[in-house]
């Protein structure tokens, strides 16, 4: 069995996957698989992906589903992931040739065999750039919520499978398809492995989950509620991130029409004191959101 398996939701990326697909193949560490969860795509994906498996240059496992969003994907994904580690990279961004080695390595000479450590902790770089958000200036062994408070940019995170086959499975709302998926990351405790290396090359689409935000907040606003009660009730995240947590709570539970959105707060009165201010932001998303 290999020690990796990268992931890939994808949905309508047949124009971006086959950049996915060079960089693996590039590897310099071949002790990983490629498990493509498609999103139910109506481009030609499942036929590119199939020719590639034919192809056998790299392991690759092919499920297609129906339609659900980004959060079903990572469901599907961790549901059949068998390796001992596992690490999503979208369908429109690609890894350096050193980055399977790059984690298998840490992971084996750091990680292993340790029920303390969660996995191993990387960069994301701007495509021809430098690393979103900086590189670490802390490069202790931490969970996934304490760098929140000194570095704002996008991370990659080669998780442990079984931490995450663990947790519940997230609830997914009917037609909402824009859950957060680091809903999953902030439930589990382990530290990571600090690593200030390149992981994956990002590449923004005009029409992916990092555009569109305020949209994903009026159209997903009961699985944004769900993810900010979570939040609310982490006991690692200082009162003012609860506050602003809070806020968005509330203006997700007007949208989802969560009327008794104090009652089942796990911070009532935070919550209250939240309200008004959750009031305007609610108004600030309808505006945005046109």
């Amino acid at each position: 069995m290999k020690t990796l398996t990268v992931f890939t939701p994808t949905y309508n990326r047949a124009h971006t996957i086959g950049r996915t697909y060079e960089s693996l193949c590039r590897q310099t560490c071949k002790d990983f698989e490629w498990l493509v969860v498609d999103d139910g795509s109506a481009d030609d994906t499942e036929s590119i992906v199939k020719k590639w498996i034919e192809d056998a240059v790299i392991p690759i496992r092919y499920i297609k589903k129906e339609n659900g969003g980004l959060a079903t994907g990572y469901i599907t994904a961790f549901a059949n992931i068998e390796s001992e580690l596992n690490v999503c990279i979208d369908s429109d961004d690609f890894m350096p040739d050193n980055a399977v080695e790059l984690i298998v390595n840490t992971w084996n000479k750091r990680g292993k065999g340790r029920p303390d450590i969660a996995g191993v902790r990387g960069l994301d770089f701007y495509m021809g750039g430098g690393p979103i958000g900086g590189y670490y200036t802390d490069l202790s062994e931490m969970p996934y919520w304490e760098l929140a408070k000194t570095h704002s940019g996008d991370t990659k995170l080669a998780i442990r499978t079984d931490l995450l086959k663990a947790l519940p499975v997230m609830k997914i709302y009917p037609g909402e398809k824009n859950a957060n998926p680091s809903y999953y990351f902030w439930q589990i405790p382990q530290k990571y492995i600090m690593l200030n290396e390149n992981l994956c090359w990002v590449d923004y689409q005009p029409n992916g989950m990092a555009a569109g935000i305020f949209r994903q907040y009026k159209n997903s606003p009961n699985s944004f509620a769900q993810y900010r009660r979570m939040l609310l009730n982490h006991p690692a995240v200082p009162l003012k991130r609860k506050f602003l947590e809070a806020v968005h709570y509330v203006s997700s539970c007007i949208f989802a029409r969560q009327w008794d959105m104090v009652s089942t707060s796990p911070r009532k009165v935070l919550t209250i004191a939240a309200f008004l201010p959750g009031c305007l932001l609610n108004a600030y998303v309808r505006y945005k959101a046109k």
